[in-house]
């Protein structure tokens, strides 16, 4: 073997063992793969207080991934279920009641700032005795959030079969109750999916028997 070959060789092993050990540590991913992709969003959003403090469904605001084959974000109207009502955190609503007692005045009805910014978004602003109105001549505009979860094109992928027989949406997602801002926590390669459909043909899921394929044609139509 000539010297160049075997310097070529102990090069290529080199790079090999730096590339296991910068993947081992979680340092580096390979093209395409956004574990860990954690946006921040334009509004600030926690699950953590709606899915884990509150208690909320994940179904309640993404009712989508249901009938569809998109999870996707939930409607103003949804969020304004509460939010209508809810213009504060509790904390700053019960500070401005001790502040208003200690003044001898009416407490103020009062909106935080990230929820000002969805208000803002629908053409909404607050008045004291009627609550939120419209603004005049402002129209509402979508709030451009971030999609933090995403696929290639040539990838099919279907919320409906998976919410059906009861697979969690912490079983792809995490445990998003914990999180304040959302991230992505598997890889999502082909192989994690794979792995998974295996898994669940020979375990089940939540106790019953299931039938994931792993025929390529299934995901890539």
């Amino acid at each position: 073997m000539s010297r160049r070959v075997t310097t070529a060789i102990l090069l290529v092993g080199v790079a090999f063992a730096i590339l296991t050990l910068l993947f081992g540590a979680g340092s580096i991913h390979l093209p395409a793969n956004q574990q860990d992709y954690e946006p921040a969003q334009p509004i600030v959003f926690s699950h953590r207080l709606h899915a884990g403090e509150l208690n909320m469904a994940c179904l309640y605001c993404h009712g989508a991934a249901e009938e569809s084959r998109h999870a996707g974000i939930p409607a103003a109207s949804t969020c304004m279920n509460c939010h209508r009502l809810v213009t504060a955190p509790i904390a700053s609503v019960q500070a401005e009641e001790k502040l208003a007692q200690a003044e001898q005045r009416p407490p103020r009805r009062i909106v935080s700032p990230q929820l000002q910014k969805f208000y803002d978004a629908l053409g909404l602003t607050l008045d004291e005795k009627q609550g939120l109105v419209p603004v005049p001549e402002q129209q509402p505009r979508p709030v451009p959030w971030i999609k933090v979860y995403n696929l290639p094109d040539f990838v099919y992928f279907d919320h409906r079969a998976h919410v059906r027989v009861g697979v969690t949406c912490q079983e792809c997602h995490g445990p998003v109750e914990t999180m304040e801002r959302i991230r992505q926590v598997g890889d999502l390669s082909m192989g994690w999916c794979v792995n998974c459909h295996r898994t669940s043909n020979q375990q089940g899921v939540g106790g019953t028997r299931v039938y994931a394929s792993t025929d390529c044609v299934t995901c890539h139509h």
